[in-house]
């Protein structure tokens, strides 16, 4: 499998014969590029137009936005998991879904905004996890010590952080990278960009435990 990082809290997730998972697709307006990306589904974790700008997208992709479990694509399956926005179950922001994926044996947590640090229940619902997207910038999402507490209950092999400012988004109230990256201990390693993740079950074991992508958004 591959994953490509777009900004914010979109990837791309293509598999060995080429189908496409695309995770929370932003408004062009946020700063990420506006052109259609290819994708043969869709997953939305709320409503939000910095998550949910499907329009932008082909239009015979599946789009994957309510609770429960699907498959939209042949060999895939996404549960989409109940959470929280919010500190508040929900009173401040509302919902938030998280995208559990399972794509050639690997099961890819992709968090959405998620707003709290899962409790048991939540975490038995969630069950394992291989890879893990997960928002670090805080005000709007967990932050920095809540993400690091969160990957450290969730026991992700391989950690992916987003949703954090860059220069796109420079004027909004949320944290850059390195406090999330200090929280973690990480080393220098797993400091250094990546381009892009390629991984299998087989090779799960032999990855950096927090992978850095370099944002390619959609030209």
């Amino acid at each position: 499998m591959r994953i490509i990082y777009h900004g914010h809290s979109e990837f791309s997730l293509i598999d060995s014969v080429g189908t496409r998972i695309l995770t929370d697709p932003c408004d062009p307006a946020v700063g990420y590029g506006s052109a259609m990306p290819e994708c043969d589904a869709i997953t939305v974790s709320h409503g939000h137009h910095d998550h949910n700008w499907v329009q932008k997208c082909l239009a015979d992709a599946v789009t994957v936005d309510t609770e429960g479990l699907c498959s939209p694509a042949p060999d895939i399956t996404v549960d989409m998991i109940p959470a929280y926005h919010d500190g508040e179950m929900g009173a401040k922001r509302g919902k938030n879904l998280l995208a559990l994926i399972t794509m050639e044996g690997l099961r890819i947590l992709h968090c959405g905004d998620l707003g709290h640090v899962p409790d048991q229940e939540l975490l038995e619902r969630i069950g394992q996890v291989d890879v893990l997207m997960i928002p670090v910038g805080g005000f709007y999402t967990i932050d920095a010590r809540q993400a690091a507490e969160t990957a450290k209950l969730l026991r992700a092999r391989v950690i992916i952080p987003m949703h954090y400012k860059t220069q796109v988004n420079a004027d909004w109230p949320i944290a850059g990278l390195d406090d999330f990256l200090r929280e973690m201990n990480a080393s220098h390693l797993e400091r250094e960009v990546m381009p892009t993740v390629r991984i299998t079950k087989e090779d799960l074991s032999e990855h950096k435990r927090i992978c850095v992508l370099d944002i390619k958004p959609h030209s």
